[in-house]
Formats: C-alpha cells, sequence, structure tokens
C-alpha cells in the first residue's frame, strides 16, 4: 500500500443525516483510491429494568429483540442504497454490542482497516456530558486514520 492510500475503508453508520454525508465522502475515497468499502451500523438490545414493588409482569422480550434487529436491518440496508447511489458496492455488517465505540474499534482492528469514516452529530456541553459521544471515542482509541465528516 502506498503512503497516502488507504485499501481497506470502514464507514459506521448510523442513518443520521451526518452518517449519509460520511457515506459519500467514503464511497469517493474507495473509488479515488480502489478500496474495499465496508458499512458497519452497531445496535443495542433493549434493556430492561424494573424496581416496582411486585413481580415484574410478563413481557414479550424476543419480540423487542425482533423489532430491535428489523429497526436496524432498515438502517443498514439504507447506508447500502446509498453506497450503490454513489456507484460503490459496500459490504455491510450489522452488529449487536452494548458499546458502540468498542464494536466498532474491534471489528476494524480484526478486520485490517486502514480508515475509518464517520459522521458526527454535533454535541456539545451538557448534551455531550450526558450521551458521550461515538465519534470522539473512535477517534481517541482508534488503531487506524479516522475521518469524522461534518
Amino acid at each position: 500500500m502506498a503512503r497516502n492510500s488507504f485499501s481497506k475503508i470502514l464507514v459506521a453508520f448510523d442513518g443520521s443525516p451526518d452518517a449519509m454525508k460520511a457515506v459519500k465522502r467514503a464511497t469517493a475515497l474507495a473509488s479515488e483510491f480502489g478500496a474495499t468499502l465496508t458499512l458497519v451500523h452497531v445496535y443495542s438490545l433493549p434493556s430492561l429494568a424494573y424496581g416496582g414493588p411486585g413481580p415484574m409482569p410478563l413481557l414479550d422480550y424476543k419480540s423487542l429483540e425482533d423489532s430491535a434487529r428489523a429497526k436496524a436491518r432498515e438502517v443498514l440496508m439504507r447506508g447500502e442504497e446509498a453506497c450503490k447511489q454513489e456507484g460503490v458496492a459496500a459490504k455491510a455488517e450489522l452488529l449487536e454490542a452494548t458499546s458502540i465505540v468498542q464494536a466498532i474499534l474491534e471489528f476494524a482492528q480484526k478486520g485490517g482497516v486502514d480508515l475509518i469514516v464517520m459522521g458526527t452529530r454535533g454535541m456539545t456541553g451538557f448534551k455531550k456530558l450526558l450521551l458521550g459521544s461515538v465519534s470522539d471515542g473512535v477517534v481517541t482509541h482508534a488503531h487506524c486514520a479516522v475521518l469524522v465528516v461534518r
């Protein structure tokens, strides 16, 4: 691999407008460098907490899991379609994890990715403190180059 080129590009995709911008940038880079492109969407299964005085009511947790997976697949399919519209075929991966940052980083490292491209929602202040930032976590801990698109 020549310096300043990429052979494996990963796009962390959450379906947001900034993630769509990241897809456009990543597909352009993949075309320019002849790189493979992998689109990753990370989702978490719903968690249940109950602190009531009596027994917890029975819930159909399987239907909640199925719904979460189905919504995650829809998001991933929108990303795949965006890649196709840009003229680049992308491999799509749906990952289930409790930590989005960790899932992206582990997937990238195991796959030998040399560039991670992702959008940012640009949170600041108290909102960022409460919700954290996936892009900050990836930039801070990635083993490879990271391009954050806004």
